[in-house]
């Protein structure tokens, strides 16, 4: 089997995800393209050499509808002959779109391809897809859905992470990513997003609060309770899971991800392609999975899908130096640490979508990027990277620096 190595990647800063946010002028093509044009001139690629753009985007539809990853190709001024193709595995589907790349390349039917993502939730709000999940009696009935917000609370219960457990770990995420951005950790991969005349309108995350505090985020009120109550999401989730007498909402909008716009982008290519190319790999895709979970609670992929690729790769928790797990909602990274036995100190060690947001379809390429750069910086060897998904789904993946 051919291995697929990392040759590069960026990202554009996350920018609020609502009018007025800095990145709500700029549309979703324009957005891609400004990305895949970073990572063209920075590398010097012949973009000839690409067999393949795949993007992930979770709400394909109006601006970032048509096969977004084809179109962007082509503004972008890519070679003609790269084809593109936009997929969807929810908040994963950035990373999703890595590992397809790898695929491709590892079984010797491309030579090098771009994975990543984009997602502009100012322009296009979450949900915008509609789809049968939420909105058909009948298939919710049949899946028990309720909102990952009310799974993620479910998950504090049932856990028992209190409401200063779930902020004490939300003021680390923001505390640790101020401190990566003042020490300019993410500078290297972090491209200004510009305007139609070419003035830089974003280059840094925009959601990051320094200063929040356990006071401050104790002010908030529980974001899914109301929701809870008065749609009936509680009760549903309670015929799921009987064994609980009440869920307990811990989780507000300082302790959850932020919705924002942004876009990602990662060469993956053989090593041959390399030599063509004229750059040396970063690191070695080892191994990558993925796997179905509970979906009415919805957010506990993360650990089988994680346990599948270290499986995989013959490895076992302790081998990996570092982890990176989107921050959907707090419990999700407490669990995570729990059923891993991970130390606080190895895992989203610069913050993550609680303080940085969580651009749904661009994220899985952002937190591989930002684990990758983290890696070389401290002179580590193994990293892994996964995330929770909508309809209970998880996805993990393992990088091996070279």
């Amino acid at each position: 089997m051919t291995e697929a190595f990392i040759y590069d990647h960026v990202r554009s800063p996350r920018g609020r995800g609502k009018q007025g946010g800095s990145l709500n002028p700029i549309t979703p093509i324009n957005l891609t393209t400004q990305v895949l044009s970073a990572l063209r001139d920075r590398s010097g690629l012949d973009t000839s050499l690409l067999d393949d753009v795949i993007l992930g985007c979770v709400a394909p539809v109006g601006e970032q509808g048509a096969n977004i990853a084809r179109v962007a190709a082509i503004n972008a001024n890519f070679a003609e002959s790269v084809p593109g193709k936009q997929i969807n595995r929810f908040c994963a589907s950035a990373l999703e779109a890595v590992n397809s790349a790898a695929s491709q390349v590892m079984s010797g039917m491309s030579r090098a391809v771009i994975g990543g993502g984009v997602e502009c939730m100012s322009r296009v709000p979450m949900g915008s897809d509609g789809g049968a999940m939420a909105i058909d009696p009948q298939t919710a009935y049949h899946s028990y859905f309720v909102p990952q917000g009310i799974g993620a609370d479910l998950i504090a219960t049932l856990h028992g992470f209190s409401r200063n457990d779930v902020d004490a770990y939300a003021v680390t995420s923001q505390q640790r990513a101020a401190h990566a951005w003042e020490q300019g950790y993410f500078s290297n991969s972090v491209v200004p997003i510009r305007d139609h005349v070419g003035d830089i309108v974003l280059d840094h995350d925009e959601t990051v609060r320094g200063n929040a505090s356990l006071e401050s985020l104790a002010g908030l009120n529980p974001a899914f309770a109301a929701m809870g109550s008065q749609a009936g999401f509680d009760d549903v989730a309670l015929q799921k899971y009987p064994e609980v007498e009440a869920i307990n909402h811990v989780h507000t909008a300082g302790n959850s991800s932020g919705i924002v716009d942004g876009a990602a982008v990662v060469l993956v290519g053989s090593k041959e392609a390399g030599k063509h190319m004229g750059l040396k790999p970063r690191a070695r895709i080892r191994s990558f999975a993925s796997t179905g979970s509970e979906p009415t609670i919805m957010l506990t992929g993360p650990a089988p899908a994680s346990l599948k690729a270290l499986k995989l790769a013959g490895m076992e928790p302790s081998d990996i130096e570092l982890y990176e797990l989107n921050e959907a909602f707090a419990s999700v990274v407490l669990l995570y640490m729990k059923l891993l036995d991970i130390p606080h100190d190895r895992i989203n060690v610069n913050g993550g979508a609680i303080a940085m947001g969580h651009p749904l379809g661009a994220t899985g390429a952002m937190v591989l990027g930002t684990l990758l750069d983290e890696m070389e910086r401290r002179d580590l060897t193994t990293g892994l990277v996964t995330l929770c998904i909508g309809a209970g789904m998880g996805t993990a993946t393992i990088i091996e620096r070279v």
